[in-house]
């Protein structure tokens, strides 16, 4: 019921504004008498009316609103506002407040890394590209921006909590990871998804799972795990694109891969022996390689000896056999002397020990 009042008061509001009390002459003087007025125009002060109405002509109701209007409005036109023009400027204010609405609805500025998603009373119509665009003015059309050139990312396992995966050899795995991934068709993004960053989170769980459970504990602990991400990213997108979700994934950054706490200590102590057993590995391939190369070397001068031999097979030959008895001779202290008339063994450390007793005896 007071709805109904409401509305009906404001009805005789908009039905005063526009009401002709005071005819098309402009008001009438206190004092003077109404006259009767056979129709809409009334009779001129003169007592007649206007000379259209005379010969029969009408006048459109449209013009009879823009001169009523007019009048209103006008300086000292009967229209009951105040002298000055204030009438013009409220006018002309109205013309401009809505010429600005409808500049900075319906021109939008689209940056080069965005996009313009452009719905039609809450429908998508169309997408505008980097630059300026041209709508319909608000509320008939909207424009979201989106940026697609923004990298997103989305962490996931241990950073809130022990996130436990079982490996192919039936191991449990410890792992943290990030998703990063931006978007790519904004429509699609922001109208067949209800909560995109979680269902980026579920699916990446899933393919995450997916894949450990294919490998061994090894590997992923170890050098697999740039083959472990990129497959990862693969399954999602796969999923993602089925979904129609507009999203593009950029790829996934394993952080944390380790057993659980439970054992992990016992796991650094195996993964510590086996880098020390690797580690003694690589020293023995050293040394075996070491002795090869050696062996090969004495090899390729055996052989250059070889090839001289047969060139002057005395000379080599005796020459051989000095080095060699150089070699054996080296650390013996006794000296052989072969020459005609020559003693042919001295026992000269012998001699040198009887003359150090002698002089000792003759001191004394």
């Amino acid at each position: 019921m007071q709805t109904m009042t409401t509305i009906s008061g404001w009805g005789e509001r908009v039905r005063g504004l526009f009401a002709d009390t005071k005819g098309p002459w402009g008001p009438k003087k206190s004092g003077d008498e109404p006259e009767p007025s056979p129709g809409p125009w009334g009779e001129s002060p003169a007592g007649r009316r206007p000379a259209a109405t005379e010969r029969g002509g009408n006048i459109s109701s449209l013009d009879e609103f823009l001169r009523r209007s007019r009048a209103r409005f006008s300086p000292g036109g009967g229209g009951g506002l105040p002298e000055g023009g204030l009438g013009a400027i409220i006018l002309w204010g109205a013309v401009g407040v809505l010429a600005m609405w409808l500049i900075f609805t319906s021109f939008h500025s689209i940056e080069p890394g965005e996009r313009g998603v452009v719905t039609r009373f809450g429908r998508y119509v169309y997408t505008l590209g980097p630059g300026v665009g041209l709508t319909l003015p608000s509320p008939l059309e909207s424009v979201q921006k989106v940026d697609v050139e923004k990298i997103r990312s989305v962490d996931l396992g241990s950073d809130s909590g022990e996130d436990l995966m079982l490996t192919g050899d039936q191991n449990l795995l410890d792992l943290a990871y990030s998703v990063r991934w931006n978007i790519q068709t904004p429509e699609l993004y922001m109208f067949e998804l209800a909560e995109p960053e979680q269902t980026i989170r579920e699916v990446g769980e899933s393919a995450m799972r997916a894949v450990i459970s294919q490998v061994s504990l090894n590997d992923a602990i170890g050098d697999r795990r740039a083959d472990i991400e990129d497959e990862v990213a693969k399954r999602m997108q796969l999923i993602l694109d089925a979904y129609r979700s507009g999203v593009q994934i950029q790829g996934i950054a394993i952080k944390q891969a380790d057993p659980p706490d439970a054992v992990n200590d016992a796991f650094k102590q195996v993964t510590a022996a086996q880098q020390d057993a690797q580690t003694y590995i690589n020293n023995a391939n050293a040394y075996s390689l070491q002795l090869r190369q050696k062996s090969q070397g004495e090899a390729t001068a055996f052989e250059k000896v070889y090839e001289q031999y047969k060139l002057a097979p005395e000379v080599t030959r005796r020459r051989m056999y000095y080095e060699t008895m150089e070699k054996v001779l080296e650390g013996v202290d006794k000296t052989i002397i072969e020459a005609p008339g020559v003693t042919p063994y001295l026992p000269l450390p012998e001699v040198k020990k009887q003359q150090q007793q002698s002089a000792k005896e003759s001191g004394q």
